[in-house]
């Protein structure tokens, strides 16, 4: 009876094994230094030190490099998606060199690792251990537009359909963010400045304007893609 340094569970361990490729050699025990395979394990994870209850010790954490290459997967029918994200995770826990994620513009599940070989038997893995079948390619890039500039315009609406009919006259100015309001808000991508002053336009009106701007940041004028306001060193101007 063991337990882990981690959780302070025990566990059970059944049997000890020295391995030699794919034959199995079991031993009574393993020493300082030997490298051995153990079957029982419920709640051990990679980088985990076991350890005498009454003797706890701990090893030094493992070094884990960040990834350097990575491959996007999809379920090839609906069966596998459930499948895949159970096989993932699962592959995840097992090896902490192995990064997954969602990619929120593209909506790809990217998976990251050390090199192609690494992604390649993970991707086997998963067809073989898993019964999970994927197609692989290359991440798609998230473009993004953005202003170099900023541009003043004036829009004027005239609508007579009977009545009283509609008119407004609006002019605004469109362009990069203020450098210090973006330092001060990192995590957003729209400023709106309100420059309307006593009162000579109703507050109630300002609100569906500025929700209308945000709107329109969704698609851009030069290739459709988002609009982005403030400072990215991603995107070129």
């Amino acid at each position: 009876m063991y337990s882990t340094y981690r959780s302070g569970k025990k566990e059970r361990i059944s049997r000890i094994m020295k391995m030699f490729a794919n034959k199995q050699n079991p031993i009574d025990y393993i020493e300082a230094g030997d490298i051995g395979a153990a079957v029982g394990f419920k709640e051990i994870k990679t980088g985990d030190t076991l350890c005498d209850e009454a003797h706890p010790i701990t090893l030094e954490n493992m070094f884990i490099p960040e990834p350097v290459i990575a491959v996007a997967v999809e379920p090839k029918t609906q069966a596998d998606v459930d499948k895949m994200g159970m096989a993932i995770a699962k592959l995840v826990e097992e090896d902490p060199t192995l990064r997954v994620n969602t990619d929120e513009d593209t909506g790809q599940t990217i998976l990251r690792g050390m090199g192609e070989l690494h992604l390649e038997i993970i991707v086997d893995r998963m067809r073989r251990e898993f019964k999970v079948e994927v197609n692989q390619g290359a991440p798609q890039v998230a473009y993004k537009e953005a202003f170099n500039t900023t541009v003043a315009h004036r829009e004027t609406l005239k609508k007579q359909t009977g009545g009283r009919g509609k008119f407004a006259d609006i002019e605004f100015e469109l362009g990069p963010v203020d450098a210090e309001w973006a330092a001060e808000n990192p995590d957003k991508r729209f400023q709106f400045v309100n420059n309307i002053v006593g009162g000579s336009i109703p507050r109630e009106f300002i609100q569906p304007i500025q929700k209308g701007f945000e709107a329109s940041m969704t698609s851009g004028v030069l290739a459709n893609y988002p609009v982005r306001q403030h400072e990215d060193p991603r995107i070129r101007r």
